[in-house]
């Protein structure tokens, strides 16, 4: 198929010993983004990509340009209320960047802005972005008075963020800037801000600082730093605005400790000290925190505790434990506890009102679906905020009244055109791992869509970290569906759809679980003649990349094409480097191969290392040059090692965004671009 002069880094002998155990690596001199010679490599690699697809250029540009016409191009965020305003996003037409505003008056329609009174445009994102290839605004944070917004922005694509103030009576900045950042930021009062500082080498979000408005950073204030490398911070603040909480977290425990906003010099208080596997978050409302926990409760429970009684022997129950319900979250109101719970893999949000006891749930009917808690800034409310979208629905957001129980549409995602979600055609089903496990699957198409084994199918999967996918509507995705493909998405193990067991078991020595659970996916969507192994596809990204890297080890035979972003594929080499952005946390959801037994067994996987001598199915992989999850280089040496091995003449593309990082290109219009990259590599190989 390829009949391209194939670009060919050059191998430079690299040994690694570990555990008296040697491995040859040819490829590490990759590891080196200064280096002109491994620039050379990756632009050699994205002409060869942009050479082999130039006859989709045409495709690619129709696919971009129908994708884009789906969106509505003048569109919003629904407002809420937070203090005396109703804040929003908005964007322009033909603009990349949003806008971020705010109003006293209350829109007399949330989705459509357009004769909102009395806006003031905080900031303007297209303005700020000129000049940068990359740019992403992190945190908004507006001060207690109102007066004041503190801001984050990356321009480099690393989630390294510099925080600015801006004086939003006379439109100034303060000379204040707090560089290398997590993006987090806190007002404790009006010239108190707490920020996370991350280091720049590693990656790691690792001091929380408190930062007295018009003094230099380096005069802030140490307030905590997190020494343990498995951890990491986080910020924010109680919905009664009365605490600041620093998390520290793990893949495996959690510590909260705060500080009240009444006091902002005083130091911390740690809520609950750490206990190894002891997984907890809080809030606040009156004189209670209220808890989330996995303590005495696999799938968590929630709690509550007295403010001036806060250690974990004065924790009483408040939604008890289920073996088989995992709660994610919840949200307080002075009348309501509202929280979201997962059963069977989908989720139902429920309501307890507080002086009855009475408790009930909002239920939703469609076979697979997200429901989720939407922004609910004010306690002392009856409107509870939600979104849903489905493989159908495009994302909707409610506001339900928790006394009558009767729900109002605030706004629909509009897609501009002839779309019609009655043509498609959304299900669920089941397959059967290796061990008898059952796996849900989430499938759309199409209902002119063929269902007897001709049909093109691209099967989506992630599964790690315990995080959840689930089935969400796509305006891009309308352009493969209506091309005949089915998508599926593969609630394999490692996620956390059916549990915390499921995640317990998709990790360390069980990982193989999430590869041979997807490889089962796919023999049985073939088997019930969704699709035919010379039109079924595979993606997946970043920890979803490994899966890609494993299984096309593992199973070549049964993909035509597959594309792998962003893939951490050099497993063992990474997670033996703690240098390297954000390895050491990962060692509970992985293993630390500085131990043998973790080291074995991740041999048995890890991409790079079992490249073997066998045909590949067609290959489109991508990566970002400022990746800041996964190195670049793991993507480049997959390629490399592969183009020496592989024993067929299927595509292996590469291509590297040599200005952006994990996240692709920012820019809502600049992505499509990548999407069609992907869509027009899927239709190309198709033809084939």
């Amino acid at each position: 198929m390829q009949s391209h002069q194939t670009p060919a880094a050059t191998p430079k002998n690299h040994v690694h010993h570990t555990h008296a155990h040697t491995r040859i690596d040819n490829y590490y001199w990759l590891n080196d983004r200064e280096n002109p010679e491994v620039i050379a490599y990756l632009e050699a690699e994205n002409a060869y990509t942009e050479t082999v697809l130039a006859a989709t250029k045409d495709l690619r540009q129709q696919l971009f340009e129908e994708m884009k016409a789906r969106i509505k191009e003048d569109d919003n965020a629904v407002p809420y209320l937070l203090g005396s305003y109703w804040y929003y996003s908005r964007y322009e037409k033909g603009m990349e960047y949003p806008l971020y505003c705010r109003t006293r008056i209350k829109p007399t329609n949330f989705a459509d802005l357009s004769a909102v009174q009395g806006e003031e445009i905080l900031l303007n994102g297209n303005e700020m972005a000129e000049g940068h290839e990359y740019f992403s605004i992190g945190d908004l944070a507006i001060s207690p008075d109102e007066n004041l917004l503190a801001y984050s922005v990356d321009v480099v694509s690393r989630r390294i963020y510099t925080i600015q103030v801006k004086n939003l009576q006379t439109q100034s900045l303060f000379a204040d800037t707090l560089a290398e950042t997590s993006g987090e930021v806190v007002w404790a009062d009006n010239s108190t801000l707490l920020y996370v500082k991350k280091n720049v080498e590693t990656l790691r979000d690792e001091q929380v600082y408190r930062h007295n408005l018009g003094k230099e950073q380096t005069a802030d204030e140490l307030l905590f730093e997190e020494t343990d490398e498995t951890f990491y911070l986080t910020i924010d603040k109680s919905k009664s605005k009365a605490y600041i909480f620093v998390n520290s977290h793990s893949t495996e425990t959690d510590e909260v400790l705060f500080l009240p906003t009444a006091t902002p010099t005083a130091s911390l208080t740690v809520l609950q000290p750490r206990q190894r596997n002891l997984k907890y978050s809080a809030d606040h409302w009156g004189n209670s925190f209220y808890i989330r926990t996995n303590y005495q409760a696999e799938n968590y429970r929630l709690m509550q505790t007295a403010t001036t009684a806060h250690s974990i022997e004065n924790w009483q129950e408040l939604v008890a434990h289920d073996s088989n319900i995992f709660i994610e979250s919840f949200e307080l109101f002075e009348q309501f506890l509202v929280w979201e719970q997962r059963q069977q893999g989908l989720i139902e949000l429920c309501v307890r009102n507080w002086q009855t006891n009475q408790i009930y749930s909002v239920a939703f009917d469609e076979p697979t679906y997200l429901a989720y808690l939407e922004t609910n800034t004010e306690a002392q409310t009856t409107q509870l905020r939600f979104g849903y979208t489905s493989l159908t629905t495009p994302t909707t957001v409610f506001e339900y009244d928790l006394v009558s129980k009767q729900k109002t549409v605030l706004k629909t995602q509009e897609v501009i055109g002839t779309f019609d979600k009655n043509n498609y055609q959304a299900e669920r089903i089941w397959a059967t791992a290796k061990d008898g496990t059952k796996i849900p699957v989430s499938l759309v198409y199409h209902k002119n869509t063929p269902r007897n084994g001709t049909a093109p199918l691209l099967q989506y999967g992630y599964g790690s970290y315990g995080i959840s996918i689930d089935a969400t509507f796509s305006s891009t995705r309308l352009s493969l569906l209506d091309r005949g493909f089915i998508f599926a998405i593969a609630h394999i193990r490692g996620g956390q759809e059916m549990g915390r067991n499921w995640y317990e078991n998709g990790k360390l020595l069980n990982k193989m679980n999430t590869f041979t659970d997807f490889i089962a996916v796919s023999e049985h969507l073939i088997a019930q003649k969704y699709t035919n192994k010379d039109k079924l596809f595979a993606y997946g990204g970043s920890a979803g990349g490994l899966l890609m890297g494993a299984v096309a080890n593992l199973r070549p035979d049964l993909y035509k094409g597959m594309i792998a972003a962003v893939p951490f594929v050099d497993c063992v080499t990474t997670m033996l480097d703690d240098t390297i952005p954000l390895t050491t946390f990962e060692y509970d959801e992985w293993g630390n191969p500085n131990e043998k037994v973790f080291y074995d067994y991740m041999l048995t996987y890890s991409p790079y290392d079992n490249v073997k001598v066998q045909n590949y199915p067609n290959l489109l992989i991508t990566t970002g040059l400022h990746d800041s999850q996964v190195q670049y280089w793991e993507p480049a040496k997959w390629v490399a090692k592969l183009r020496t091995l592989k024993t067929d003449s299927n595509l292996l593309l590469l291509y590297t965004d040599l200005s952006a990082g994990h996240g692709g290109a920012s820019g809502r219009f600049k992505r499509l671009h990548d999407i069609a990259l992907d869509y027009s590599f899927l239709l190309e190989v198709l033809k084939n």
